[in-house]
């Protein structure tokens, strides 16, 4: 049995060490690409060229990066989705829908309320925000760098941006699931149990700052990066969220079904990776249905309500 157990780790290590070996391979090939075929030529040139258009005007090009962009990607990528969540066409978003039977059309009257205090939410609190956020990072001295940051770098930027994200916005979001906390602020974003896309930012003003905006905003002030790396995070962080709360489980695009299971039951899937729910059991009921094993992405046509529907209810 030793020899056995010997044997085991032998091969387990050797597997492992191979797998972690091609890893890297790919990485270092991949980052190589982007750095020196991609990035390091095309979007170096397109950058300076923006740059010397703005006449390095900081402040505008910040607003460009951190504002516009962002909200641009933002209210596109819903646009694309209020289309469907309205007149149920095409169909081929509206059969990849979560919760079945719901939103099926949209409540247009709630919808506009949703839409009315998203824009709110961006006009008088994410917008004002970005001001002492500019100055923060204009102390640190290279957001504004002629020179864009290497595309290893800004993976390293990205990982870090989304462990601080999944910290701070775990925590604060079950600060304000508090009974004390939730009836005044955080009800007003469970008035969705079954979300779309553009109830991402649909909340509290309070809980737009503490719980959407800061833990966004927090990992490039830390890491003090560029405006292109901040542009391009926000953008992703904006529509990565519309993903988990759009209501669809669409082909190829990340699951939204813990979020979606976090609307539906209230007391489960806090976090945005899942890993903080683990450590602190807050997934255990999760766990145990088809959502969960639908948690994955779709990489076929077929809607995963059909491949893995819901068992038959007893009164059946």
């Amino acid at each position: 049995q030793g020899e056995k157990l010997w044997d085991a780790l032998k091969i387990s290590a050797y597997v492992f060490s191979t797998g972690l070996l091609m890893f890297t391979a790919l990485v270092n090939s991949v980052s190589w690409f982007m750095q020196n075929i991609t990035l390091g030529n095309f979007w170096q040139t397109a950058w300076l060229e923006f740059y010397n258009y703005m006449e390095g005007d900081e402040w505008t090009i910040f607003l460009i990066g951190a504002a516009l962009v962002p909200t641009l990607a933002f209210w596109g990528f819903n646009g694309i989705l209020l289309v469907a969540d309205v007149t149920g066409k095409p169909t081929f978003i509206t059969r990849y829908r979560i919760q079945l039977g719901k939103n099926d059309p949209v409540d247009t009257k709630k919808l506009w309320k949703a839409i009315y205090t998203a824009l709110g939410n961006q006009l008088f609190i994410s917008f004002p925000m970005l001001v002492p956020m500019f100055y923060i990072m204009q102390s640190w001295g290279n957001t504004f760098s002629e020179e864009l940051p290497t595309f290893q770098w800004f993976l390293v930027e990205l990982s870090i941006f989304t462990v601080v994200e999944e910290i701070l916005f775990y925590y604060t979001h079950r600060l304000v699931h508090h009974p004390v906390l939730y009836k005044y602020i955080h009800k007003k974003h469970h008035e969705w149990t079954a979300p779309i896309g553009v109830v991402s930012i649909y909340a509290h003003p309070i809980e737009h700052i503490v719980s959407n905006t800061l833990p966004v905003m927090t990992g490039p002030i830390i890491m003090g990066s560029h405006i292109v790396s901040i542009s391009a995070w926000f953008s992703l962080a904006l529509v990565t969220t519309s993903i988990s709360h759009c209501g669809y489980h669409l082909p190829f695009l990340p699951s939204p079904e813990f979020h979606d299971f976090h609307h539906l039951k209230f007391n489960q899937c806090y976090g945005v990776l899942g890993v903080l729910d683990f450590l602190h059991g807050t997934d255990r009921v999760f766990r145990q249905t088809k959502a969960f094993e639908r948690h994955k992405v779709l990489l076929g046509l077929t809607p995963l309500s059909e491949s893995i529907p819901e068992p038959p209810k007893k009164d059946e």
